[in-house]
């Protein structure tokens, strides 16, 4: 399914030459004069970006930006600015109301179509791996289990949790304190001695796969 863009100029000969340039990069781009052919178009599809001008007609586009992050609907729609070359105080505001980047007119195709991929690649979630492994450990994150090879470890919640965040990070020292902080939360009321207590039970259920914990000694604990 092509990516839906939503241009909002009131100079036509920009608004139809942005078009153009986005449909010839296959984008699927609808063209509007203000913001008012813009919120008719959104109660029908959301687009995946829109370019705003911040000069328009009746409502300009800060206020339209506003508008569209104060909503549930539209507040995750990325939104780049077209700003008017030297408009500072635009760029600022525009950013500070929660747009993802601005372009300054006059702007090339190239520019335009690079700032919108980059946009796009930051705004698109990455899917959640559901399996993760390390040697002859597989966490599979789905089901909520762990395999040493063929056979199931049987782990706490915690434990799960525990071994969960040093494989998604491996290679990464982390203090007893930050893994407290990611694994038991910032509200917990114990001691980081939980963690020594929680990594010598977890690496007596790896058996074979015991020493894949590494202690770096006077920093924390790491996979790989």
């Amino acid at each position: 399914m092509p990516t839906k863009i939503f241009v909002v100029e009131d100079d036509q000969n920009i608004r139809e030459l942005t078009v153009y340039a986005l449909k010839s990069a296959d984008f699927d781009v609808a063209g509007f004069e203000d913001g008012s052919e813009l919120y008719m178009a959104l109660e029908i599809e959301t687009p995946n970006l829109i370019l705003l001008d911040v000069m328009l007609p009746h409502e300009d586009g800060l206020q339209i930006l506003a508008k569209l992050k104060s909503k549930t609907n539209t507040s995750g729609i990325p939104v780049i600015m077209l700003t008017a070359k030297g408009s500072e105080l635009d760029r600022v505001k525009g950013l500070d109301l929660g747009a993802d980047d601005y372009i300054t007119k006059p702007f090339s195709p190239l520019e335009l179509l690079s700032r919108i991929k980059a946009v796009l690649r930051r705004s698109t979630p990455k899917p959640e791996p559901t399996q993760l492994t390390y040697e002859n450990i597989l966490l599979d994150i789905s089901k909520h289990a762990v395999f040493e090879g063929t056979a199931e470890i049987r782990l706490t919640q915690k434990e799960f949790a525990l071994l969960k965040f040093l494989l998604e990070n491996k290679g990464v020292v982390f203090s007893r304190d930050k893994i407290m902080d990611a694994v038991w939360g910032y509200d917990y009321a114990g001691e980081s001695r939980t963690v020594d207590m929680h990594i010598k039970t977890l690496r007596q259920k790896l058996k074979r796969s015991e020493d894949i914990i590494k202690t770096i000694r006077g920093v924390g604990y790491k996979i790989g």
